[in-house]
């Protein structure tokens, strides 16, 4: 045997980690605190994987060569930190599938626009015919395709928590959207400790790599001084300037590299600024591994869009009702505002990690028409805004939500979910409460 792999948490990551530890030889065993989910429980069984659920038993998990964790699972948990002070390693499922893959690694991260991006990305490269697989925060696990069905291209979205446990791993372009704080209740309230995870994008990266960036986000020009990178840069703006990759000019978006070309901005699938920048890049990084201009161009007017991100959900008595539930940071929802081009009723609320409202205080000054607070505990919400003089309702379920919007949104005007929060206080996830909303929608 090559050794003692315990792997914490059966989700899709832990799972595929699991079968590709068993495929390489290793002794493995799941361990997960909650319930596993009926499927992944099954696969489990139905592959001979020794495993657990609902707790964490010291003496089988401590006695690992090495563990692989789930990115949900916080740094400060209890069996962490009992792994830690025993010096036994600690890894992420895309670092140890990293180990058994040649391939070509497109890695996607930012605070916001990383999963557009990513699944723009994987457009574009299935239009052109590529051999390409899609993991990370979406897809299915690329350790489970590593293992079962290979590709020759991954494009894989990566979380600041993927990104904390990978050591040797090395993307060959590598995507960083922006830095805007985020999660920072899993990084000590620390700004630069959530800044650190996300410029591990670029780690081990030599002059036969790239990097692809937003050239006008702050943090990220900060942070290019500290670090000796030898990459090729690729960095983009909405503004022309020098040295850039990709900018817009004459309302059309020029691209640089490696073929230049452009196209007319109107064009483009995607509508709103965010969705430039995410644009943008993705045709950088299409251009960067060889795919024709033709087909790039082709593939930015087609793209159909990610559920949950400014999602058009359906229009009721001449109100629009749109589903931005991946806004799960105040950053997330300036964009979401920041693309209304009429009032709207904002549905905001839910587990806050550390929120600074302030950014959005101007836009829903601007924009706003009524506010509805969703969560278990609003009480933050109400002491910023409602100041603010806006209608204001307090609920604490998707049903009364939709309906408390409903009636103070006017004909003609939008009701947009985006919370700014994770899910977790009233949903399963970010998606479920998505689900809801729509449903909820659609019965009015």
């Amino acid at each position: 045997m090559a050794g003692r792999i315990v792997v914490l948490g059966a989700g899709e990551s832990g799972v595929g980690a699991a079968v590709l530890a068993r495929k390489e030889g290793f002794e493995v065993f799941v361990s997960d605190m909650s319930a596993i989910k009926p499927h992944y429980r099954d696969e489990l069984v139905r592959r001979g994987i020794e495993f657990e659920e609902g707790r964490h038993t010291e003496e089988l998990v401590l006695n690992a060569d090495e563990v692989i964790k789930s990115p949900g699972i916080p740094n400060d948990a209890p069996m962490i930190v009992k792994l830690r002070e025993r010096g036994i390693s600690i890894i992420s499922e895309i670092e140890f599938a990293g180990r058994y893959t040649t391939s070509k690694m497109i890695c996607i991260t930012g605070s916001n626009g990383k999963t557009t991006t990513t699944s723009l990305i994987y457009h574009i490269f299935k239009m052109a015919g590529m051999n390409v697989g899609l993991a990370g925060n979406i897809g299915n696990s690329l350790a489970l395709q590593v293992a079962e069905d290979p590709h020759e291209y991954y494009v894989i979205e990566l979380s600041s928590f993927q990104l904390d446990n990978m050591y040797d791993f090395k993307a060959d372009i590598a995507i960083l959207m922006n830095i805007t704080p985020d999660h920072l209740d899993r990084y000590g309230y620390e700004m630069q400790n959530y800044v650190d995870a996300k410029m591990r994008v670029i780690r081990n990266q030599t002059e036969n790599d790239a990097f692809v960036f937003w050239n006008d986000d702050p943090i990220i020009q900060r942070e290019l001084k500290k670090y000796g990178i030898t990459a090729r840069l690729y960095p983009f703006a909405e503004a022309k300037a020098a040295g850039l990759a990709a900018y817009v000019e004459d309302e059309k978006v020029w691209f640089n590299t490696p073929e230049s070309f452009n196209m007319e901005q109107e064009s483009l699938a995607l509508t709103g600024r965010h969705n430039l920048y995410n644009s943008m890049a993705a045709g950088i990084s299409a251009g960067i591994a060889g795919i024709r201009k033709d087909t790039i161009r082709k593939a930015l007017q087609t793209f159909k869009g990610v559920e949950h991100r400014l999602e058009r959900v359906a229009r009721v008595g001449g109100v629009d009702y749109i589903n931005d539930s991946k806004a799960t940071n105040v950053n997330s929802c300036w964009y979401a505002l920041q693309s209304m081009p009429v009032k709207c009723v904002l549905i905001l609320g839910g587990k806050d990690k550390g929120n600074d409202y302030n950014e959005i205080a101007d836009l829903v000054r601007e924009k706003c028409c009524g506010l509805v607070y969703l969560g278990l505990h609003n009480e933050k919400l109400h002491g910023f805004f409602d100041s603010f003089g806006l209608p204001v309702a307090d609920v604490q379920s998707m049903k009364d939500a939709v309906g408390a919007a409903a009636g103070m949104a006017q004909k003609g005007q939008i009701v947009l979910l985006s919370p700014c929060c994770a899910s977790f206080d009233l949903f399963k996830s970010y998606e479920d409460r998505g689900d809801q909303f729509k449903a909820c929608v659609r019965a009015l």
